[in-house]
């Protein structure tokens, strides 16, 4: 029986006091918290699986709260995320729910969060995103992103920016958003990374491909991680590895 193996894993970082990052794996929610070691869940390929990264933003209240909430709600839908147009209208419900907790309570106002993720299906792929948080396709010896960066371009000399132009929730008053949604066909051996800026933004694509084309599954999540602390670890680190069985 075909299978998808997805190793995760989820860091605060060196700098940051506490992790904002959320992780979503089918049924499977990491929320605002550390894992000592990559862990990898094996899924029957068939039925729609969702595997998604949300980033609460940094500087504003919440963001761990955001980024749980999100990941909920898509754990909640996943099975029914079997087209693009259902996973477009998960991803702005989550940003309708985000605001609807920041208008309840004073101390979460203009709280927010990114997401990034994949929804695996027999013999398709749906990519989503709004933010920065990216979804890599890593097949075979190259790195492809799919995802579409809500950024402007980086300023000369700099290879990333801070500013992100969409997101869910993070404004005072409610604020729509335009998913970036796709569909692409799925094989055997298809590899893909999802996850928070705190790696893409310490650890240069070229870096990321060549980890990815010497390892699998955890000890690739592993040197993924180690890259980005030996970096600085400026941030959150949150990962998840998808590899379809060949």
């Amino acid at each position: 029986m075909p299978y998808t193996a997805v190793t995760a894993l989820s860091h605060a970082g060196l700098i940051r006091d506490h992790n904002e990052d959320s992780l979503v794996v089918g049924p499977w929610t990491l929320c605002g918290t550390v894992t000592e070691n990559p862990q990898t869940l094996l899924f029957p390929l068939g039925r729609p699986l969702v595997v998604a990264v949300a980033d609460g933003l940094g500087g504003q209240p919440g963001g761990e709260v955001a980024s749980a909430l999100v990941v909920r709600r898509l754990a909640s839908l996943g099975p029914s995320l079997d087209d693009e147009e259902a996973v477009r209208d998960a991803v702005e419900l989550c940003n309708h729910e985000v605001f609807s907790a920041a208008d309840s309570e004073p101390e979460l106002f203009t709280m927010g969060t990114t997401v990034a993720g994949a929804v695996l299906l027999a013999e398709s792929l749906l990519t989503f995103n709004v933010g920065d948080s990216k979804v890599y396709d890593a097949t075979g010896d190259g790195l492809r992103q799919v995802s579409v960066d809500d950024s402007p371009p980086p300023p000369p000399g700099r290879r990333t920016t801070s500013v992100v132009t969409q997101t869910l929730g993070g404004t005072p008053a409610f604020r729509a958003v335009t998913p970036h949604v796709a569909a692409s066909a799925l094989a055997g051996g298809d590899r893909y990374l999802v996850c928070s800026d705190g790696l893409t933004d310490p650890v240069p694509d070229e870096t990321i491909g060549d980890l990815l084309r010497v390892h699998d599954d955890g000890r690739a999540a592993f040197e993924l991680w180690k890259a980005a602390i030996e970096a600085g670890g400026p941030d959150n680190i949150t990962l998840a590895l998808v590899r379809v069985s060949a």
